[in-house]
């Protein structure tokens, strides 16, 4: 069905006369005319009856006149939804409780009025993917995991080293440290169900094993981070690392610690990638108000990896 000849209807509808549709529209009479009976043909019904005083909606017009303003209004929403400045800006963020999070929640603080639509999405592939298509804008990734160089249609820009922070039970060995040295920690069980094989934290890690030989065990199944607190609260031999920005909420009968890594302090580095020729107005808001947080990227006493892109 022809949007415009139902834009055309309704026009008539309102104004009572084909005439004030014309002058509403910017069309002629005759034009008016010729749409509202091509519309009458499509549905096999007559819409109006002429009077001397203009045109009425005849039983069937009146039965179609308000589904004929609700196509009107679910086209414009359609318009809206992918219109450059009047759709959100679309974020992922990888997870709720992650650094990324906060990263965005301070941009709605400092910017209010700029209307965002955050998403998880869980694998790089599926993130750069999205970006390409349109179905987001932005995404936060740690770039680029060995064999995994981003198409050059994507951008980036390098956004926070996020220190990571050793988790333990009140009966760990470590448990009372104020700070403990990178070395220290070969020969201690590092608990992370969460690092699954292919995503590009499971490649940082495989790099922090292999230069400073921690031992770090995936096993069983990823029930989330509650069940991960609940585990290395109760057992002295597990530990597991967290970032140091990652919000995270326990009871306080866990006696949980979180330990700062040093000598060297290993980050994680997080960037803000996006499509090159994405035109969202938010995006560089967005990207501006990154770099104008960003702290100082492979700091003296840190360590990441050596294929994170330095910029």
């Amino acid at each position: 069905m022809d949007l415009e000849t139902v834009r055309t209807f309704v026009a008539a509808a309102d104004a009572g006369q084909f005439q004030g549709a014309a002058a509403e529209l910017s069309l002629t009479q005759q034009a008016v005319s010729k749409r509202i009976a091509a519309l009458e043909r499509d549905l096999g019904v007559r819409l109006f009856t002429r009077t001397p005083r203009g045109a009425e909606l005849t039983i069937d017009g009146q039965a179609f006149l308000p589904h004929a303003r609700e196509l009107l209004r679910i086209a414009e929403r359609a318009v809206t939804s992918v219109r450059t400045g009047r759709r959100p800006l679309r974020v992922d963020v990888i997870a709720s409780r992650a650094a990324p999070s906060g990263l965005m929640r301070d941009f709605h603080r400092a910017h209010p009025g700029t209307e965002l639509d955050v998403v998880w999405l869980f694998d790089i592939e599926a993130a750069v993917t999205a970006l390409r298509n349109g179905e987001i804008d932005a995404s936060f990734r740690a770039v680029a995991a060995p064999g995994r160089p981003l198409p050059e249609d994507i951008a980036f820009m390098r956004v926070l080293d996020e220190p990571l922070d050793l988790l333990t039970g009140p009966a760990h060995a470590l448990a009372g440290a104020r700070s403990v040295p990178l070395e220290r920690l070969a020969g201690h069980r590092i608990w992370m169900p969460g690092v699954v094989p292919g995503t590009e934290w499971a490649a940082y890690y495989d790099d922090l094993v292999a230069e400073f030989g921690l031992t770090i065990e995936a096993t069983g199944p990823n029930f989330g981070s509650d069940a991960l607190l609940d585990t290395v609260a109760d057992t002295p031999a597990l530990a597991t690392f967290m970032g140091a920005h990652t919000r995270l909420v326990w009871p306080a009968g866990h006696g949980l610690r979180r330990i700062p890594v040093t000598d060297p302090t290993p980050v994680y580095p997080h960037s803000l990638l996006w499509h090159r020729d994405n035109p969202h107005p938010a995006l560089e808001t967005l990207r501006a108000h990154l770099a104008a947080r960003a702290t100082s990227h492979d700091a003296a006493g840190t360590w990441t990896p050596g294929w994170v892109l330095p910029r």
